[in-house]
């Protein structure tokens, strides 16, 4: 396993900014978040990708993964606080063609950094989209985005997140059979499944085989706050036995967008516990 640091921490400053900042805090691989201001596949191009790979070098940081569950760049005054829109399950068409066609470039991203995976969501349904058209849009989308995955060599991990149409990794671990491609897996974010209540040796144990990367974070009980590992009531041992037992070998990625004030902080407290939890 890899310890690595989401650049969703650092939305107060550029990526070259975020990436020296993890790697000064010990971390020796990067999630890059595609989103303003790191990577908005939106304006991704081939002379910005390009850009960012040669800064990923000079950086010495390994990729853990291209993250590109939300798009607050798509809209010109997004709200606060995470969202899911457009979505791959969205009632509007343009805003589903716009989504495969970012998740088209973050594949494009990740081949050009070394990355092995992206990660997206399922969305969440809004009105228009009961369950039965949500699973309908959804399969239709990600055949599509499938197929550019196998042409780029990268993994589409899923993301279980709470309120959206695949919240459980028993939902998300029914999609991966129901489809059948070797390309498609799980982002298993585990302080989500301690927020919804499963068993997070469960989940893992559930998803073997299929966990492209590990967001982890700490929770507060069951409330979904992002919090420094160690700070909150994760049982990280049983994490830790877990992915031991399971054989996992991919990365363990802090994702801590709600420490924007000190992300350096925030990034050497982390380094300093999983470190020691892993060691």
């Amino acid at each position: 396993m890899q310890l690595a640091f989401s650049t969703n921490a650092y939305t107060r400053f550029d990526l070259a900014r975020a990436l020296q900042g993890i790697r000064d805090a010990g971390f020796g691989a990067a999630e890059i978040l595609a989103d303003v201001p790191h990577a908005y596949p939106g304006t991704l191009n081939s002379a910005l990708t390009y850009q960012i790979a040669r800064l990923v070098e000079r950086s010495g940081l390994k990729i853990s993964n291209i993250n590109a569950n939300c798009s607050f760049g798509y809209f010109r005054d997004p709200p606060p606080e995470a969202f899911f829109e457009p979505s791959l399950i969205s009632p509007n068409s343009v805003r589903r063609e716009d989504r495969i066609r970012m998740i088209g470039h973050c594949l494009e991203l990740a081949r050009a950094v070394g990355a092995l995976n992206i990660s997206i969501t399922s969305g969440r349904m809004t009105g228009g989209v009961p369950p039965a058209r949500a699973a309908e849009l959804l399969k239709e989308g990600l055949l599509r985005v499938l197929e550019m995955a196998e042409r780029a060599r990268v993994d589409v991990g899923i993301e279980c997140e709470p309120g959206l149409y695949i919240e459980y990794a028993s939902e998300l671990r029914e999609w991966i059979d129901r489809l059948g491609h070797p390309r498609l897996g799980a982002n298993l974010d585990v302080g989500h499944s301690q927020v919804l209540g499963e068993s997070i040796p469960e989940a893992i144990a559930l998803l073997k085989g299929r966990i492209w990367n590990l967001h982890v974070e700490d929770i507060p009980g069951r409330k979904h706050y992002h919090m420094i590992p160690g700070e909150g009531t994760m049982d990280w041992v049983a994490l830790r036995n877990a992915l031991q037992e399971t054989g996992y070998a991919r990365s363990v990625t802090v994702e801590l967008y709600t420490q924007t004030e000190d992300p350096d902080g925030a990034a050497r407290k982390s380094h300093a516990y999983l470190g020691r939890l892993f060691e």
